[in-house]
């Protein structure tokens, strides 16, 4: 047993530290926070509600209370998401008043993000991919976070006098998209390598 917990300590290491973070959130955040973990490693669909529960130690009740049902709560996740990134984009923007400054701080954060935090793809498509069905609740927040996305990245171009902001901003969802599957299947290394020298060049 002592030779097992060494063997995987520090996956029971990250376990332990995510459930002591989770058991101080309220019911309805650690039931999101868990959604939220369990959904991205594992997939949607592969998920139950069981699983949710058990783990976020709620009840079924508590979860219809604040919750639709399962695609509630998935929608929720992807609210979260989209609500993360743009407070990302709000920190950049704070953090400096030069406009092309502000878009190497964006092409930046992408290659980290593909590093540190969206290690397995890109939740939208992810999720998109379950839900095929684009007019589903599912599918109106993938449409609506990657039109906030791609508008986003074209006032940042405007603003730091990029030529054809227009298409230069899809392309650079295109490779965003790119790069995340890409530091999934191929390698964060490479994948950031050739994502920063791509930017570069629809960028001239």
């Amino acid at each position: 047993m002592v030779g097992r917990v060494r063997r995987v300590g520090k996956v029971t290491r990250l376990c332990y530290r995510r459930r002591m973070v989770a058991n101080a959130l309220p019911p309805r955040e650690r039931l999101l926070a868990t959604a939220r973990e369990l959904f991205y490693a594992a997939g949607i669909h592969a998920v139950g509600v069981d699983r949710i529960l058990a783990e976020a130690a709620v009840t079924r009740a508590t979860m219809y209370r604040h919750f639709a049902g399962k695609e509630g709560l998935v929608v929720a996740y992807l609210e979260l998401e989209d609500a993360d990134l743009q407070a990302m984009f709000a920190a950049a923007r704070a953090a400096t008043e030069d406009p092309k400054a502000l878009l190497d701080m964006v092409i930046g954060a992408i290659g980290l993000d593909i590093e540190h935090h969206h290690t397995r793809g890109c939740p939208f498509i992810n999720a998109a991919a379950e839900y095929p069905d684009e007019s589903s609740a599912v599918r109106q927040v993938v449409a609506r976070h990657r039109h906030w996305f791609r508008a986003t990245l074209r006032d940042v171009l405007v603003a730091a006098d990029v030529p054809d902001p227009e298409s230069k901003a899809a392309s650079m969802v295109l490779l965003r998209d790119a790069a995340l599957v890409g530091g999934y299947l191929d390698g964060v290394s490479a994948t950031q390598a050739a994502f920063a020298e791509t930017v570069g060049k629809v960028l001239r």
